[in-house]
């Protein structure tokens, strides 16, 4: 009989008081103290969220919410657009963060107000010359080790080409699998089928075959990326069981320069372990004074690669290509529509089971994916602090087929995610309220060519939420919400499974002074039972009584800043209740296996000096199931052991041509890991990568990057990736391909 949900007494008080708290608090007028001085305001630390848009709308709405004077002239940031702001930060801070890459800088005036100016650089070479004015920006938001967020620049500066490329400066989220069709991504050990992922906020919902990876998305395409991992707030959406990954993609005002009517980008790259090529061309306008557009294609052409013992790794080489339109309008000064489609091929030999290294057992036959997405996205950024409504639909529909040749022939696996968010975020006195809605419905079909629909499954969830972020005092901040969610779905053998649930949380920021903030959080997230993956429809079924799983994430932290210096960590514990999975002994049969645990604590640190950034970052994770610490083989679906982690970073501008850096990502061994079959070893690496991309008209009119990945040649098996079984009898062919060998890269790319 479906699962009820049998929410205990204790938490049914908890969230009772939380409901409580939130009506209090909406009605009660701000403290006495609510409204600081103007010294007292600048050194106040609030948190952000604010939404991509233009930049006049994302400073009008960050001057509000800072509770500062802004005053500029519209002129002035005319035509520019921003990535938005999310985070906690001072108001110097923030207008740092927003104003990056636009040429502009915020300053105090003596009166406390603040403004806008343009920033003056020096010639670079001889002559008189105006002092350059000195820029602070908070953070190291150029860094490729800066924690929790990756943006386009650190992309292009490694000529990103996958996943593993894009997370590679991340110290709490780790990609494995070797090749593009294999990686999959884990936050904080958590395999991402527990973490909700979005692109431009469109679900990643199904899975075709537990093998394979379930994301593809091609980086030269990506704004940037945020990470929350373990704790959640209520807008993160459903089924975050370990924290969320949100991919956004770029805008045509990204592209546009000011007084910019149409431009083109055109790119090419070749990369000489795999001897591949990569060409990349963007054309982007305006379409009249509200309108601009983009489109962007791309291709990649690789062969195998080799690892660092210069052995060639089978079934890695593929062809794949991109192609993006994007086109945004302005429909009044607040009101905002942006219309996508993205789609995304791989084509090439893959093993039979792509995670693992081919075999006699394993052999390769072609494989070809396929993702086609449609956005819609609104908003509408009133002057009425009542009203910040954005709504998003999407249909996404993925087409996976492998050609078994000899044996079944042609098999084919049809998803499709259908689905909307709408919310509306409402400033009351000392509250940010942000309340709304969100419904997926997912669908599977897989089958032979000549029956497609042969086994099918279908899910829905719906969800309503409501996010508060209060100031309580000046130096105290409290986020509170809570969101509700319901799961239906009908698995292919008739069977259907509902449950509902609540998911609370809670967090508070305290600023002992403007250097040092701790922090403390507290979520809870439901998932119910989903869609089997679609290559196992056939053989596969629920348990009866299936449970929705349930996780408890709580973390304390600190973040201190001084001048140059940034300091922060964090403690964490995650546990997920009921986690379901096909265990090893019964592969066929997805039930509640226990309880998935992960806890540990990471360490960020960070110093600029000059024109050089530098950060370092410590992470250590232990998981659990139960009292087994998991496998990638016996324990597909959730999580994979991973030792202690330290990414690096050191960017160094040379002057106004020439940008260098290095990054490197260091893993201690694991000797003796038990598993059901024996005891694997897991050793450790570390891979450096370094970068030099010279711009000669100083500009990025034209820019030469080159970059070298995997530096010294080490041979290694990334801990994300399925560890070497093969030592053990009966088990030969059970481990995955090893990482490329020593890579270099260079890229030229030329603006018009």
């Amino acid at each position: 009989m479906p699962p009820r949900d049998n929410t205990p007494p204790v938490f049914q008080r908890t969230l009772l008081g939380l409901a409580v708290a939130l009506a209090v608090t909406a009605i009660l007028p701000p403290a006495a103290h609510a409204e600081p001085s103007a010294s007292s305001a600048a050194s106040a630390r609030k948190k952000y969220d604010i939404g991509p848009g233009t930049l006049e709308n994302a400073l009008n709405r960050f001057g509000r919410e800072a509770g500062i004077l802004l005053a500029f002239p519209s002129e002035l940031v005319a035509g520019l657009n921003s990535a938005g702001l999310r985070g906690t930060y001072t108001p110097q801070e923030g207008l740092d963060r927003l104003l990056d890459g636009s040429d502009l800088e915020g300053f105090r005036d003596a009166s406390g107000k603040y403004g806008l100016r343009r920033i003056v650089r020096a010639p670079a070479t001889g002559g008189e010359a105006t002092l350059p004015t000195v820029r602070v920006t908070a953070g190291l938001a150029g860094s490729a080790a800066s924690p929790g967020r990756v943006n386009a620049k650190t992309l292009q500066r490694y000529a990103a080409n996958d996943l593993e490329d894009v997370f590679a400066g991340q110290p709490e989220v780790s990609v494995g699998g070797g090749h593009g069709i294999a990686q999959k991504i884990f936050v904080r050990g958590v395999e991402d089928t527990l973490v909700n992922v979005s692109i431009d906020g469109t679900v990643q919902g199904n899975r075709a075959f537990h093998h394979a990876g379930r994301l593809q998305l091609e980086p030269e395409l990506i704004s940037r990326v945020e990470i929350m991992p373990g704790v959640v707030d209520a807008t993160a959406g459903p089924g975050a069981l370990g924290g969320a990954i949100r991919f956004i993609t770029k805008d045509p005002e990204e592209m546009l320069r000011q007084g910019e009517q149409a431009g083109a980008l055109v790119k090419g790259e070749y990369t000489s372990n795999a001897e591949g090529y990569k060409a990349h061309t963007t054309v982007f306008g305006r379409l009249g004074e509200n309108w601009s557009a983009m489109a962007s294609l791309t291709r990649l052409d690789q062969n195998d690669y080799e690892d660092g013992s210069g052995n060639q790794v089978f079934s890695t080489g593929s062809v794949q290509e991109s192609s993006f339109f994007k086109v945004v309008g302005k429909l009044t000064r607040e009101q905002t529509l942006r219309l996508t489609y993205d789609q995304h091929d791989s084509d090439g030999m893959r093993n039979q089971r792509p995670q693992w290294v081919r075999s006699s057992w394993n052999p390769a036959y072609p494989m070809r994916s396929e993702r086609k997405t449609w956005n819609a996205g609104y908003t509408w950024k009133s002057d009425n602090p009542l009203l910040d409504l954005a709504g998003n639909v999407y249909d996404t529909r993925t087409e996976f087929e492998q050609n078994v040749i000899g044996r079944w022939g042609v098999y084919i696996a049809e998803m499709q995610s259908t689905g909307f968010d709408l919310r509306n975020t409402s400033i009351i006195a000392n509250h940010r309220l942000t309340y709304g809605f969100d419904y997926r419905k997912d669908d599977v079909n897989a089958g032979s060519l000549t029956n497609r629909h042969e086994e099918t499954g279908k899910g829905k969830v719906r969800g309503v939420f409501v996010q508060d972020r209060i100031q309580l005092a000046d130096p105290l901040h409290m986020d509170i919400g809570v969101r509700h969610d319901r799961y239906e779905v009908t698995d292919d053998s008739g069977t259907k499974l509902t449950a509902s649930g609540y998911s609370p949380n809670i967090g508070f920021s305290y600023a002992l002074n403007p250097e040092l903030v701790l922090l403390a959080a507290h979520s809870r997230s439901l998932r119910g039972p989903g869609n089997i993956d679609a290559f196992k429809m056939s053989v596969a079924s629920n348990a009866p009584g299936l449970k929705a799983e349930k996780a408890r994430s709580s973390e304390v932290g600190f973040e201190f800043e001084r001048s140059r210096l940034r300091f922060g960590g964090k403690i964490y514990d995650t546990r997920i209740d009921d986690a379901i999975a096909d265990p090893l002994g019964n592969p066929n049969r997805y039930e509640n296996v226990g309880e998935l645990r992960s806890r540990g604590f990471v360490l960020h640190t960070g110093y600029r000096w000059n024109r050089l950034n530098m950060a370092v970052n410590f992470h250590r994770n232990l998981l659990t199931l139960d009292d087994d610490v998991p496998n990638g083989y016996a324990h597909n679906g959730l999580g994979i052991s991973q030792g202690n982690t330290v990414t690096a970073s050191l960017d160094y501008a040379m002057n106004d041509r020439i940008d260098t850096g290095w990054q490197g990502r260091f893993v201690r061994g694991i000797d003796g890991q038990p598993t059901s079959v024996g005891k694997i070893d897991k050793p450790g690496y570390g891979v450096h990568d370094v970068y030099a991309r010279w711009r000669p008209a100083g500009g990025d009119d034209y820019a030469i990057t080159l970059s070298i990945r995997n530096l010294f040649d080490k041979d290694y098996l990334d801990h994300a990736t399925t560890e070497d079984f093969q030592h053990i009898p009966g088990y030969q062919g059970v481990v995955g391909s090893r990482e490329p060998g020593r890579e270099f890269r260079i890229a030229l790319s030329a603006r018009f």
